[in-house]
C-alpha cells in the first residue's frame, strides 16, 4: 500500500503545475484560471528509495519495482464551498476519498498569475481552505445528531459512544479547530474515523515559491512553516516551475540542473518523506533474482499484515518471516552471507515491520 493524498487549494495557487511534476504527465490542466480542474486527476508516483537498488545489486535482481503514491489534483476551492459555492459539492467529495491532504499556498508574486481574492497571503489562503472544511464538518455532524439520539433511546451503546464523539467533534470545530485537533483514546478510535471528518485528516502544507526561493524559501514560506509547526503539521518548499522543468528533462542532465539551482534533491523528493511521515508509513523490501520490491505498511504493523500487503494468501497461512535488516543485507552483502552470520532472523506473527527490513515470507496454501 501507499497513500491517497490530495492536492487542494484555491485556485491558481499551482496544484495543477505540482501535480504535472508529480507524475511527469500534463494530464491535468494548468491553466490561468479557476475552475480549469473540473474533475479530479489522478496520478500515480514511483518512490524514489536509493536502498532498493543498493538490494538490487546485491541481489542481481532482474527487475526493479518501487513501492507508489497515488496524488490527486482536485479542483481549486473558493470561500463558500461548504455551502456549494464554485464547485463546492464536487471539491468536498473528493477531499473525503482520500487519505491526506496537501494545502498548495502562494508562496510567490507574478502579475500575469491571478489570484482569485487579489492578494498574496498564504495564510489567509490556508485559512480559508480550513474554514470550509471545518463547516462542511460541522454541518455533516448536526445532520447526524437526531438520528443518534433516536438510537440512544432504542438502547443502542455504539450510538452512544459515536454521539460523545460527535458532540466533543463539534465543541472543538465551533471553536475554530479541526477535528485533527481532537485527542482520541485507543478504543474510541475506530468509531471517530467513521464519522469521515475532512478535517481529521492529516495535512501537509506545500509552499510554492518562486524559482529563487527554491533553495531557502521566503518570508511568506516561513510563515507557513511557523503555522505548521504550530499545528503539529509539516511543511515543504517546493517551486512548481522547477518541478515541472526537471520533469521534462532527462535524467541524466536532473543532478547538473539542480546543482545550478543550489537543490540537493527535486522537491518531490521531499514532498514523499513528508508524506510518510505524515502517514506514519514505514518500507520493507523484498528481493531476489526475479525482482527487487518495496512495500509500504503502517508504523505498528505486525508481520502477517505485511504479507497481506504482498498476497492476501500470504496474510491467511502464515507461518514465519525471515527477516534480515537493510543495513546486515547490505554490509554482508546479501541473504546468504546474511544467513551464514547469523543476522537472518524468524519472526514470528508478533513480529512488528521496522522500516528497511528485508523479509521473505513462508506460508500454508
Amino acid at each position: 500500500m501507499g497513500f491517497k493524498c490530495g492536492i487542494v487549494g484555491l485556485p491558481n495557487v499551482g496544484k495543477s503545475t505540482l501535480f504535472n511534476a508529480l507524475t511527469q504527465t500534463a494530464a491535468a490542466q494548468a491553466e490561468n484560471y479557476p475552475f480549469c480542474t473540473i474533475e479530479p486527476n489522478v496520478g500515480e508516483v514511483a518512490v524514489p528509495d536509493p536502498r532498493l537498488l543498493a538490494l538490487a545489486g546485491i541481489a542481481k535482481s532482474a527487475e526493479v519495482i518501487p513501492t507508489r503514491l497515488t496524488f490527486v489534483d482536485i479542483a481549486g476551492l473558493v470561500r463558500g464551498a461548504s455551502k456549494g459555492e464554485g464547485l463546492g459539492n464536487q471539491f468536498l467529495g473528493h477531499v473525503r476519498e482520500v487519505d491526506a491532504i496537501a494545502f498548495v499556498v502562494r508562496c510567490f508574486a507574478d502579475d500575469d498569475v491571478t489570484h482569485v481574492e487579489g492578494r498574496i497571503d498564504p495564510l489567509a489562503d490556508a485559512e480559508t481552505i480550513e474554514t470550509e472544511l471545518m463547516l462542511a464538518d460541522m454541518e455533516s455532524l448536526e445532520k447526524r445528531l437526531p438520528g443518534l439520539e433516536k438510537r440512544i433511546r432504542g438502547g443502542d451503546k455504539e450510538a452512544k459512544l459515536a454521539n460523545a464523539l460527535v458532540e466533543r467533534a463539534l465543541g472543538v470545530l465551533r471553536e475554530g479547530r479541526p477535528a485533527r485537533m481532537i485527542e482520541v483514546a485507543d478504543d474510541e478510535r475506530k468509531a471517530f474515523e467513521g464519522l469521515n471528518l475532512l478535517t481529521s485528516k492529516p495535512v501537509l502544507y506545500v509552499c510554492n515559491v518562486d524559482e529563487g526561493s527554491a533553495a531557502t524559501g521566503n518570508a511568506w514560506s516561513d510563515k507557513v512553516a511557523e503555522r505548521a509547526a504550530a499545528e503539529g503539521a509539516a511543511s515543504v518548499v517546493i517551486s512548481a516551475k522547477i518541478e515541472a522543468e526537471i520533469a521534462l528533462l532527462p535524467s541524466d542532465e536532473r543532478a547538473d540542473f539542480l546543482e545550478t539551482l543550489e537543490l540537493a534533491e527535486p522537491g518531490l523528493n521531499r514532498l514523499i518523506r513528508a508524506g510518510y511521515g505524515l502517514l506514519d508509513l514505514v518500507t520493507f523490501f523484498t528481493a531476489g533474482p526475479k525482482e527487487a520490491r518495496a512495500w509500504t505498511v503502517n508504523r505498528g504493523a505486525r508481520a502477517p499484515q505485511a504479507a497481506g500487503v504482498i498476497h492476501t494468501d500470504f496474510e491467511r497461512g502464515f507461518i514465519r518471516a525471515e527477516t534480515i535488516s537493510y543495513t546486515d543485507f547490505v554490509d554482508l552483502g546479501g541473504e546468504t552471507a546474511a544467513k551464514d552470520a547469523g543476522r537472518m532472523r524468524l519472526e514470528g506473527k508478533d513480529y512488528v515491520v521496522q522500516d528497511g527490513d528485508v523479509m521473505h515470507f513462508r506460508f500454508a496454501a
